[in-house]
């Protein structure tokens, strides 16, 4: 299983502050009105758009459902010549620092914000778990590669197996767990209905 982060801790982690200091002045918010919004602190919150601090993917995903946006938005790089190829090696690759679950943006550039696909691998016993994010018109899929993953959506237990693929919103508390003593590798297709983020 390639788990190989291509790109470095620093670069990303500044990329992803500059990304979310974007967006937090687009929707005209203080960093007093993110903190309120997403529940993570005003400290960390600046940490974090400095680039002086890795933000863990649940703390991420805290921040995204408070700008209104998906993870694979905030991971997006802009596209400045739009292809139809992006080869593995010039995928956006991302490591976990909470639970160490690594992320592939295998989509390529110029597709964000309608289609996404992500390539995932959890590791065994890791956890990670997404507050609601309220993202209206979003449509996610879970299609399991190999491994088994347990899944919680709400108040809905799902234990999905090899080849199975799972529907959901990104509407309800949503929890990922590998009880396994393997990895589990699976991809995330996202899709944005008629009111894409921009």
């Amino acid at each position: 299983m390639d788990q190989d982060v291509d790109t470095p801790a620093t670069t990303i982690d500044t990329e992803l502050g500059e990304r979310i200091k974007a967006l937090r002045s687009r929707l005209k918010l203080t960093i007093e009105d993110l903190a309120a919004r997403s529940g993570v602190s005003r400290a960390m919150i600046s940490k974090i758009e400095r680039g002086e601090s890795s933000a863990t993917a649940q703390l991420l995903g805290r921040l995204c459902g408070a700008l209104g946006v998906s993870m694979s938005t905030l991971f997006a790089r802009p596209a400045r010549n739009p292809a139809p190829l992006c080869r593995r090696e010039e995928q956006r690759v991302w490591r976990d620092p909470g639970s160490g679950y690594v992320r592939r943006s295998v989509s390529p550039p110029g597709t964000a914000g309608m289609l996404d696909l992500v390539e995932v691998a959890l590791p065994p016993g890791a956890i990670v778990a997404f507050e609601r994010q309220h993202l209206t018109g979003v449509d996610q899929l879970v299609w399991i590669l190999e491994g088994a993953l347990d899944m919680v959506i709400g108040h809905e237990n799902y234990a999905l197996r090899d080849g199975d693929c799972l529907h959901m919103r990104l509407d309800e508390p949503t929890t990922f767990r590998n009880s396994s003593a393997a990895p589990v590798r699976y991809a995330v297709v996202l899709a944005h209905g008629r009111n894409p983020p921009r």
